[in-house]
């Protein structure tokens, strides 16, 4: 759609309230002091959201506009309310985007079979003006190389397949982990801080992962160990914290929306955590690995905080899921079998 057809059609929605627009995530005001520990550094200790509507890669439809108007926002926002309010389909990730962007002003399920979520399991979403999270590179895309973006190619088709076997499912579906940093928004997208002189920790709701992050400058571990979530080390540089994560696992099997394109064991993810405002956490994550991405890239967000404890994301207890998935393979082949 032409950018100059997709603003009319922006601004002619209709301007609707949009309560959802969280206060916690406001920039702080000059008359606010960042609090800070015993030792003297930030204290970014609590439970903090990542409710964000704004997508990861900035829409086709959007392409070379970086930010929206207040009234395109304030449009974007209400439509956004009309289309998943009361028991309509919920959209997870980039979807709330996508829908209000379609050409047309009916948005279905994109799952005819089994429906989404209703919209009462996803949380009111907070917008801003940014058309993406990724502000480097300027064009708001992930820089895949070609032989990673092939790959991808090769995958997305089978795991958009229904039914799929037990060996296209990711470590999320058997309820292992949705990979760190984790940075899909809007359902079970929170985490908790703790600090210590020494230490800090990152719990992720998502399959309850505990990423325990030494503060030091003590090296990484060796190059021939690998691990899900990397080996961290982390620094203060001035008020803002900053975590380094090496010595990946290659991604093959880990579905998550940073790392469906592959990701070698190579990858070095550079995190920043800088306290923005009494209810506000700016996160900045840049990832850098030659055989996936042609360039650096960054994606930053404002996380919002939250009174509200987490609470166990129970996934599906004993595996009950996959179970499914091979018992349905093994319906599928026996169906299939030229004996039969």
């Amino acid at each position: 759609m032409p950018r100059q057809v997709l603003v009319t059609v922006v601004m002619a929605l209709t301007l609707v309230s949009f309560a959802s627009v969280s206060a916690h995530a406001q920039i702080a005001s000059n008359d606010w002091t960042v609090l800070r520990t015993a030792d003297g550094h930030p204290d970014l200790q609590g439970v903090w959201s990542n409710n964000r509507a704004t997508p990861l890669e900035r829409p086709e439809q959007l392409a070379g506009k970086a930010t929206l108007t207040d009234e395109e926002q304030a449009a974007l926002a209400g439509r956004a309310a009309e289309l998943f309010s009361g028991t309509g389909d919920a959209a997870f990730g980039d979807g709330v985007f996508q829908a209000v962007l379609a050409e047309n002003d009916e948005y279905a399920s994109n799952d005819g079979g089994t429906g989404n979520y209703n919209a009462f399991w996803v949380v009111e979403r907070d917008f801003d003006n940014r058309t993406s999270l990724v502000v480097d590179p300027p064009n708001g895309q992930i820089p895949l190389t070609d032989d990673a973006r092939a790959a991808r190619a090769a995958i997305d088709p089978v795991r958009s397949t229904s039914p799929f076997g037990h060996e296209e499912t990711g470590l999320n579906v058997r309820c292992i982990s949705y990979g760190a940093p984790y940075m899909m928004a809007g359902y079970n997208s929170y985490f908790q801080i703790f600090q210590s002189e020494s230490h800090v920790a990152i719990v992720q709701e998502m399959i309850h992962d505990a990423r325990i992050i030494p503060l030091t400058d003590q090296p990484h571990i060796d190059d021939d160990i690998q691990q899900l979530h990397g080996d961290s080390r982390g620094y203060w540089d001035g008020d803002t914290l900053v975590v380094e994560t090496t010595n990946y696992r290659s991604s093959e099997g880990l579905i998550t929306p940073i790392l469906t394109g592959g990701g070698s064991e190579n990858r070095r993810i550079v995190e920043r955590f800088t306290s923005v405002g009494p209810e506000a956490l700016r996160w900045s994550v840049t990832f850098e690995d030659p055989a996936t991405w042609a360039q650096p890239w960054t994606a930053v967000m404002t996380m919002s905080s939250t009174e509200d404890p987490l609470f166990e994301y129970a996934c599906h207890e004993g595996n009950i899921g996959l179970e499914g998935i091979l018992a349905g393979t093994r319906e599928l082949e026996q169906a299939t079998s030229p004996s039969r």
